[in-house]
Formats: structure tokens, C-alpha cells, sequence
């Protein structure tokens, strides 16, 4: 849980309690009673294919600057999932697909975030750098860099499609990335369907 001081509905200093009828600390205004809920935050990002090659971004931005990824951010108030994904591929590799589908859901519990990918195919192989990248490239399966893959999970959905293409048949993949005290990381793969 973040820390919080202030209210963001009146600006009085907050204390973290238990709410009446909730069993998890909240922050909460004694001034103004508001009761600041804090979730987990959506990250939303697409795996683009074109002629057996996946687009990847090398990053601009820390964490991991300079580390390959897909592109993937958080996701905007008034969006659809598959709105974000597509908007984070123009932002971060001027992107542009037609059609997305769900393909991976990655909880990250240490971190407070859940991943939600897609997959397409690159609008006509066409891509460059955003603001948030230093390069883009297309990328064959032997070409990818990965001893420098930002995260986990995105070494996880690669993994994923690579094993799918082999067989033609793109399931819908969920697992959860989860960091210890010691920070080592487990990742639990669940049954696809």
C-alpha cells in the first residue's frame, strides 16, 4: 500500500484504520470521513507480429532503461483494455494494428499490478521510436535479446507465443509473478484453456 498523508477531498491529514465493516486498513479522513481505497493498477500492452517477426521497444524511461520490452503502460480512465494496449503501441513504437485479442492475464501482487496483453499483427510492418523509446525492431524468434528483457512478465508472454505459434493455436494464458522477501521471483502458470 502506498503511503498517503493528505485527503485528496479536503486536504486534511489522514490516518490508516480499519473501516467500520471492511477487515483491511484504508486511509481515512477523520475531517471529511472519506475513505481513500487504494487498488491495484492496469497495465495493458499488445505483442505485434509481422512476417514471423514481434515488435519490441527498447525502453526510454526507467524502470529498466535501456531493456527490450512490448510495449505496455497503464491504462487511461475512459478506455477499454484493448483501447489501451493499442494506444500504448502508437505511443511507445507508433504502432498501429487492426484487430487486437486478449491473450495473457499476469498478476503481480508485489507490485500491485495486473497485465493484461494482446495480440496482433502490425498495421503494414510499420513502426519507430516514441517518446518513451530509444529504438523499436522487429525481432525472429533467434534475434531476440533475451538477456536483456525488461521484466519477467513480458519474458513470460514471449515465451508464451513463441510455444503457441509452433502449434497455431493462441490460447487465452494467465499466471501470477510473484516476488518473495528475499526478492526472488516464482512464477505460477495456470492451466490455458
Amino acid at each position: 500500500m502506498g503511503t498517503m498523508k493528505y485527503c485528496s477531498e479536503c486536504g486534511h491529514s489522514v490516518s490508516l484504520d480499519i473501516p467500520e465493516g471492511d477487515n483491511l486498513p484504508r486511509y481515512i479522513c477523520k475531517y471529511c470521513e472519506t475513505i481513500h481505497y487504494q487498488n491495484p493498477n492496469i497495465v495493458a500492452g499488445c505483442l505485434l507480429s509481422w512476417q514471423d517477426k514481434i515488435l519490441l521497444c527498447k525502453r526510454a524511461i526507467e524502470p529498466r532503461y535501456g531493456a527490450w520490452t512490448l510495449p505496455a503502460g497503464f491504462m487511461e480512465n475512459d478506455e477499454t483494455t484493448s483501447q489501451a494496449a493499442a494506444r500504448e503501441a502508437m505511443e511507445e513504437a507508433g504502432a498501429r494494428t487492426s484487430e487486437l485479442e486478449l491473450y495473457t492475464l499476469h498478476n503481480l501482487p508485489h507490485i500491485n499490478q495486473v497485465y493484461l496483453m494482446f495480440r496482433g499483427e502490425l498495421a503494414e510492418g510499420f513502426a519507430e521510436p516514441g517518446h518513451e523509446s530509444l529504438e523499436v525492431a522487429l525481432f525472429d524468434e533467434s534475434e531476440i535479446p533475451w538477456d536483456n528483457i525488461a521484466f519477467p512478465v513480458i519474458h513470460e508472454v514471449l515465451e508464451y507465443y513463441l510455444q503457441d505459434r509452433k502449434i497455431g493455436r493462441f490460447p487465452i494464458r494467465t499466471g501470477d509473478i510473484i516476488r518473495d522477501q528475499d526478492q526472488i521471483i516464482q512464477i505460477v502458470r495456470y492451466q490455458s484453456r
